[in-house]
């Protein structure tokens, strides 16, 4: 792989990745998708989180300009803005959940989780 483009361009890329480094933020993206959808759905959506946790959640999202909201009455939606983080939503999306095969696991049987080797202290203790 060609690194040369990416020398000048790794800042923004790690930015984006420590932007969806948090499993409700990360939750949220993949819940948008394609669509626009307000707070109220988003959080049926991902199993009821409490107002408070999603409410930090989406300000950093939109803080780090991966979302965009609007307000409609009392209601305020949200939709990813960019294509890229979009691409990469899906590729994880794609990556850690596997379609499910009919009869190889029973109705809300979890998908088996990818394994990712990690050299001795990688990843421990980092601030993100």
């Amino acid at each position: 792989m060609n690194v040369e483009p990416l020398i000048s361009a790794s800042t923004d890329a790690a930015d984006l990745m420590r932007s969806l480094s948090h499993p409700y933020r990360l939750l949220v993206l993949c819940a948008l998708g394609h669509e626009e959808k307000s707070v109220g759905e988003l959080r049926r959506e991902l199993g009821g989180i409490e107002q408070v946790p999603m409410s930090q959640q989406l300000m950093r999202l939109r803080s780090d300009g991966l979302v965009v909201s609007r307000r409609d009455g009392t209601a305020v939606y949200y939709r990813i803005t960019r294509p890229d983080v979009l691409a990469i939503v899906e590729a994880i999306h794609a990556a850690f959940c596997p379609p499910r095969r009919a009869g190889k696991r029973g109705k809300g049987a979890a998908a088996p989780r990818a394994r990712v080797r990690r050299s001795k202290g990688e990843g421990r203790n980092k601030p993100g």
